[in-house]
């Protein structure tokens, strides 16, 4: 900013949708994410990891690829992979095509994990999220979500 421009600030209805937006995400998100850890023992960054892998081919995704599209560095990526190895969800293997690259892969027991969570995840999102608001709300919330995401540079990759 320039000294001689003055500051563009909020007007009362931008300041409301600033304030919901910072108020709206953190609570919904909080509810959602209790529910899955009761629910079936997961954190948030386990059931991504899962529920990415579990709608790819084989359930199988290149690390590089994955980390790109859940948008994490690959060494936030390469951390949670190895607790989740720990536990015996994925696991990791070279690619056999070009020997440079690694893929992560779901194990049986990932599959069983995503499976036997993804219902109660989505009744989740549905009670503190879906449920509550009208269909034009929702539209209105997922618009706002697409405009925001292409703003921003981001690409939807991956998706089933």
């Amino acid at each position: 900013m320039t000294p001689a421009s003055e500051p563009r600030w909020l007007t009362d209805a931008e300041q409301d949708a600033w304030y919901a937006w910072r108020r709206m995400f953190p609570l919904v998100n909080a509810e959602i994410a209790r529910d899955l850890a009761q629910d079936s023992g997961l954190s948030e960054a386990d059931y991504d990891v899962l529920s990415v892998l579990g709608s790819t081919d084989g359930h199988r995704m290149r690390i590089s690829a994955l980390a790109e599209l859940m948008q994490w560095s690959r060494s936030r990526l390469s951390h949670q992979l190895t607790r989740m190895e720990q536990r015996g969800v994925v696991r990791r293997e070279d690619v056999a095509t070009d020997g440079r690259g690694a893929e992560v892969v779901l194990t049986a027991a990932g599959v069983a994990a995503i499976t036997d969570a993804a219902p109660l995840h989505v009744e989740s999102v549905r009670r503190h999220l879906i449920d509550i608001l009208t269909p034009q709300q929702l539209q209105a919330l997922a618009e706002v979500g697409e405009v925001l995401r292409h703003r921003l540079g981001t690409a939807r990759k991956g998706r089933p």
